[in-house]
């Protein structure tokens, strides 16, 4: 079946409406875009902003008279709605196996590679993290989770315990415990991340050592439980407020990895982890940056 996408620039105040006549007058997809540089990092919590300038595109099948949807849609909305658009063919293929030819496996420092199930592994005897997109953020393809993997690349995990807090896919706690942890534990606040890292952890072996807690650790776990190393690869404001939280779930000289660090954002980052938390590494990678430290002896607890 051959495919068309009707694309229409319009303003944040018109996105849903637009979206909603698409759908109203038959399109199988709709899904928006920024049509501009116009990134939104950290929307307010509660609130889904759009972009400035948002492009929204409408799938249709190949017969229906686009022009005739622009004329519904203007008589429906009004005309300066939609101001500019533009229909693009679309080439018959198996859409699932062209989305799959983007992925590749990936190398994260010497031993660790990311592989999609549909491809050949490129070296046998690697730690070989079997991985598909799916809906739970986390396929190593993000500068912050390729950071966050080059740093777990480098630690010596072996018969320790670790923390993934905001797990998304739980790459990086299956990771830790494919290169020597002997347990991991998976935080979040989406049951949908908990099951997607639950999926993962089993499709690769390692279910038995993956702990799965939703939103927190409880006071009482964190008597109990010390870790060895936090992965925390979330947003800036949560890691400023979670700093001292962090470091009463690890022992002393435990280590930490945090991302999804923006890079005007590391003073405010590192000033927050100073009192618990000695910063003795900081990457980058576009305008993402992964802070790396250790514990201060006897300042938590």
């Amino acid at each position: 079946m051959s495919w068309q996408q009707l694309k229409i620039n319009t303003s944040p105040d018109h996105t849903d409406t637009l979206s909603d006549a698409l759908s109203e007058f038959g399109a199988s997809a709709v899904t928006c875009m920024d049509s501009a540089d116009d990134p939104i990092y950290e929307p307010p919590v509660g609130t889904t902003p759009f972009w400035q300038h948002t492009t929204v595109t409408g799938l249709f099948p190949a017969e229906v008279d686009v022009d005739d949807i622009i004329t519904q849609i203007g008589l429906k909305l009004g005309g300066d709605i939609v101001s500019a658009w533009v229909v693009e063919q679309l080439e018959d293929q198996i859409w699932e196996k062209a989305w799959m030819e983007h992925f590749e496996p990936m190398k994260f420092g010497d031993n660790l590679w990311i592989c999609p199930s549909w491809k050949a592994i490129p070296d046998p005897d690697a730690v070989n993290l079997m991985l598909d997109p799916g809906l739970a953020f986390g396929t190593g393809t993000h500068p912050t989770t390729a950071l966050c993997l080059e740093a777990l690349s480098r630690q010596n995990l072996k018969g320790s315990q670790i923390i993934d807090y905001g797990c998304g896919s739980g790459i990086l706690a299956i990771a830790g415990v494919m290169l020597g942890a002997n347990h991991a534990w998976c935080i979040d606040n989406d049951p949908q991340a908990l099951q997607a890292t639950q999926d993962n952890a089993t499709k690769n072996a390692v279910d038995e050592k993956i702990h799965l807690s939703l939103a927190n650790l409880t006071s009482e776990s964190e008597a109990e439980f010390k870790a060895n190393l936090l992965i925390a690869n979330i947003l800036a404001k949560p890691l400023t407020e979670l700093a001292a939280h962090f470091a009463n779930l690890l022992n002393d000289d435990a280590d930490i990895i945090l991302s999804g660090i923006l890079e005007q954002q590391e003073q405010e980052i590192v000033q927050a982890y100073k009192p618990w938390f000695d910063i003795n590494r900081v990457t980058q990678s576009g305008e993402w940056l992964c802070i790396e430290g250790r514990c201060k002896k006897q300042t938590h607890g």
